[in-house]
């Protein structure tokens, strides 16, 4: 058995192949909380393992086959998109993890898988059926598989909330909190400075602000020493000290960890044999979908928008449509996080009363983000974004919604608005009658 990480996750290798597919056969034919069908509850959670399985081929085929749009997965999607918008991360966390761990005493605690976190914060990916909000698939860690992974495999409440801070943090923002907190200067911090700076950031974050702990579901925040990535981070004894470029490559890792999850869900998604996941290649629909994922446009416009792409790249041509491959989409989200930059330098293009073609937009990505992007990937981005198909790019919606996707719409103010401003009106009437006063 040799342990290993990707990106912010930490894993198990178990070399008993048949062993294991043995356990995951049993455990998955045990009756569930919610009764669900076993075929579903097989296929969602045997999904992190198949690559380790003869046997999950079968679940390849069920994942292929994509479920029918009906009205009523329509209202449950946007359900679930009003939670991930607007509910505490303690709702969140229960609504979207899928498996809970019972011990002997009677105890237990919720887990969150990778693929339950990627669910978590993305809308439009719906959670699957009877695994809704505190409804979990029930395992003793004895007798399941998930004992073989080891709890630093799965994800609590604790790291699931650290997790969202990472990812919704810009790189600066946490140098900044480093220095700041490491009083001697040598760029190091130990587990209780850490907490400090982790709580200060999280403070920042939209998230942080709606985060409150409830003892009755038993999600309270706790201390990085009762997390998974204690011993990562501080080692096995927690006397070791956390260096600054190990946390920003830890991000960068989990970032990267994070968009291969998504890649591989748009793999999953595609209709096509040439697409297969072991293709590794998505198509330019795909990828434009995911685009718009975070960027909050009416459903008519993203129809009209993803309609251009359609048209440009019919599927079922393979001439035009050679797809996107995940060093294009890792290349991607790479500019993305030099987003602020290349706003700059698209504006700068502007001013000098440049136009903003794909030629140009090539070169901005390579100077303020030293990637070198395909042209097809540019052509399909602009595609996208040329609403009047002069061959120019729409820059400043392009960089909006690029900064939406870069945060995963986590730093937006998690609320309809109507408390800030039922408190902006008590705010202002507090200031006039204490000024009336004096």
């Amino acid at each position: 058995m040799s342990i290993f990480i990707a990106g912010g996750f930490l894993f198990v290798h178990y070399d008993g192949i048949d062993r294991l597919q043995e356990k995951m056969d049993s455990f998955f034919k045990k009756d569930t909380k919610d009764k669900s069908p076993p075929k579903k509850v097989s296929c969602q959670s045997v999904s992190s393992f198949k690559e380790e399985s003869d046997d999950a081929n079968d679940c390849e085929g069920d994942l292929k086959t994509k479920p029918k749009n009906t009205f009523r997965t329509r209202k449950f999607i946007a359900y679930e998109d009003r939670i991930r918008a607007y509910s505490t991360p303690d709702k969140i966390f229960r609504y979207f993890a899928t498996l809970k761990r019972v011990e002997e005493d009677g105890s237990s605690e919720v887990f969150m898988t990778p693929d339950d976190f990627l669910r978590a914060i993305t809308p439009g990916l719906k959670q699957p059926d009877g695994l809704d909000l505190d409804s979990f698939i029930r395992f003793d860690p004895k007798d399941s598989v998930f004992y073989y992974l080891g709890n630093n495999a799965l994800i609590s409440f604790t790291d699931f909330v650290f997790l969202l801070t990472v990812i919704s943090t810009p790189r600066r923002q946490f140098e900044i909190a480093f220095r700041m907190f490491d009083i001697n200067g040598d760029g190091e911090l130990d587990a209780d400075e850490f907490d400090v700076v982790r709580g200060v950031i999280l403070d920042t974050t939209a998230m942080g602000r709606r985060h409150r702990d409830h003892a009755t579901t038993g999600n309270t925040l706790k201390s990085v020493n009762q997390s998974a990535l204690h011993d990562y981070f501080f080692g096995p004894d927690g006397k070791e000290k956390l260096k600054i470029a190990k946390f920003l490559d830890f991000q960068a890792k989990l970032q990267q960890e994070i968009t291969q999850l998504e890649f591989n869900r748009l793999k999953q998604d595609t209709r096509f044999d040439r697409y297969e996941p072991e293709g590794g290649r998505i198509t330019e629909v795909a990828f434009a979908k995911s685009l718009l994922t975070y960027a909050g446009f009416s459903e008519n416009k993203r129809r009209l928008m993803l309609r251009r792409v359609k048209k440009s790249y019919p599927e079922n041509d393979e001439e035009t449509s050679v797809g996107i491959t995940f060093k294009e989409f890792l290349d991607f989200t790479h500019l993305l996080r030099s987003v602020s930059e290349l706003d700059t330098a698209l504006t700068f293009h502007t001013l000098a009363g440049a136009a903003i073609d794909q030629a140009t937009f090539l070169h901005v990505a390579k100077v303020v983000a030293n990637v070198k992007l395909t042209p097809h990937l540019v052509d399909v981005v602009f595609t996208l974004f040329d609403e009047n198909g002069d061959g120019q790019l729409s820059y400043k919606e392009f960089v909006q919604v690029m900064k939406n996707s870069l945060f995963r719409g986590l730093d937006k103010p998690m609320d309809t608005g109507f408390i800030r401003f039922v408190n902006a009106i008590f705010y202002c009437i507090y200031h006039e009658v204490k000024r009336r006063l004096e």
